[in-house]
């Protein structure tokens, strides 16, 4: 194959993690991100790093088991990958992926040991938490607030027919652009720091049914927002609006954060319950994003942690301790560690809440937090960042000799090289359950469950 970019037809034959299409070209395997097998497609083909990769351009011929996508921005839209086909084919590709994964490396299992995967109670309208951008449908173009548009970085897709959150959610989408669209303000542009819209913030409880609006702007916003905060206030919801904040930020990065925050309604919380716990939950606490997606991932790892009757577990990277508290309503102590302090406060007041006092949780990277804990572990539970844990964490971890290791994983490449190293430490795969967090997407959790070799 040539060296210079080429432009050709591929017909897609087999799917890889995390949402690579395969096909092949003068025998050369060809990775393009965001098909599906059974399509032909028209792609951009160039060799990467020993490797050739396409960039999709268009389906040149569907695959014969594709539908209509429910929602018309579907393929724009970054968002959301698999609104064109069944749920039921969704879980079987994100199940065969994360299958691939574990056949194509040295770990040590018997296949009988992969559980089904468990889906989503839920496989529409899931999603408790939205992050809207405000940019334009184009060069010079309208305002717009919804989604990225895909390999584009200004451009913005309205999410106003978004079929993975409620409509009390989309209400205030509409609402909000409708708004801005009759004022002055402008979308933030970040290279030019000109304008002064960035980002919309939208929680909404699932079991609580209560829900918090975070605007973000530039301090250089001259329109009163009393207006919009009537708007939403009198428009009418499922939910209950617990809260309007007007969130100030004018770092120059593209993120959200908070140089200041003004409330001008209300609440900045809200409270959900998941497993007859309950949570106070602020615009930027970690929250799983699926509350009742939650509810099965959760009760997956409280299955898979056996009885913990008066044992001791340790919850490590354990964010706002959800799992922590789901394990001392039987354990007889858990420690919990996580980085970020924000985390740690946010569940230092739950576990107050929900009257739990026999969990202990430490701020602090758990590399280091590790080496001051005095307790001997039976079980540990491992929910760590997407990249994984770091192999110095491992040996110290697995140097505790806990009987039985639970690991909660989002990625499911750093879940795979991670337990090659607890392999190494004297661990064995005993369970493996694909937990489906993330309809529509090509995101899903994996819970593996490890014990200490004899």
């Amino acid at each position: 194959m040539a060296k210079k970019i080429i432009e050709t037809d591929i017909k897609i034959e087999d799917i890889e993690f995390p949402n690579l299409g395969i096909g092949y070209i003068d025998d050369k395997k060809v990775y393009i991100k965001n098909t599906i097998p059974g399509q032909t497609v028209h792609t951009q083909i160039k060799k990467k790093k020993q490797k050739y990769e396409g960039r999709f351009l268009s389906v040149t011929e569907n695959a014969e088991y594709e539908i209509k996508p429910e929602c018309s921005m579907f393929g724009a839209c970054g968002g959301c990958t698999y609104q064109n086909i069944t749920y039921e084919k969704e879980l079987e590709y994100k199940e065969k992926i994360v299958l691939k994964l574990f056949k194509n490396s040295t770990l040590k299992y018997d296949e009988k040991c992969f559980l089904p995967v468990l889906k989503s109670p839920i496989p529409k309208c899931y999603r408790n938490k939205m992050e809207f951008s405000f940019g334009d449908t184009g060069k010079d173009g309208e305002l717009s607030l919804g989604m990225k548009k895909r390999n584009s970085y200004y451009e913005v897709v309205n999410a106003s027919e978004c079929q993975i959150v409620h409509e009390d959610i989309r209400k205030v989408l509409a609402a909000v652009l409708d708004f801005f669209k009759s004022s002055e303000e402008k979308f933030y542009h970040k290279m030019a720091k000109t304008g002064t819209l960035r980002h919309l913030l939208v929680r909404r409880s699932y079991f609580e049914k209560e829900m918090v609006v975070g605007i973000v702007t530039t301090s250089g916003i001259a329109t009163d927002l009393k207006e919009l905060k009537d708007i939403l206030v009198n428009t009418e919801f499922e939910c209950k609006l617990k809260g309007i904040i007007h969130i100030i930020n004018d770092s120059v990065a593209d993120v959200v954060k908070a140089d200041e925050i003004k409330i001008l309604h209300g609440e900045d919380s809200f409270k959900e319950k998941l497993l007859g716990l309950e949570f106070k939950i602020s615009l930027f606490s970690f929250f799983q994003t699926n509350s009742a997606g939650a509810e099965v991932l959760y009760d997956t790892v409280r299955n898979f942690a056996g009885d913990i009757s008066n044992k001791v577990v340790f919850d490590l990277y354990c964010g706002t301790g959800t799992i922590t508290q789901m394990m001392a309503e039987k354990a007889k102590k858990v420690i919990g560690i996580e980085l970020v302090e924000e985390a740690v406060r946010a569940a230092e007041e739950n576990a107050n809440i929900n009257g739990i006092d026999n969990c202990t949780f430490i701020v602090g990277d758990v590399l280091k937090k590790v080496d001051e804990l005095n307790d001997k572990p039976e079980v540990i539970i491992l929910d760590p960042p997407r990249e994984g844990i770091n192999p110095k964490a491992i040996d110290k971890i697995a140097s505790f000799g806990a009987e039985t290791i639970v690991y909660v994983s989002c990625k499911a490449s750093s879940l795979v090289k991670d337990l090659g190293a607890f392999e190494e430490k004297g661990y064995r795969i005993e369970k493996v359950q694909c937990v489906d967090m993330f309809p529509r997407t090509y995101h899903i959790e994996t819970v593996c469950l490890l014990s200490r070799k004899s």
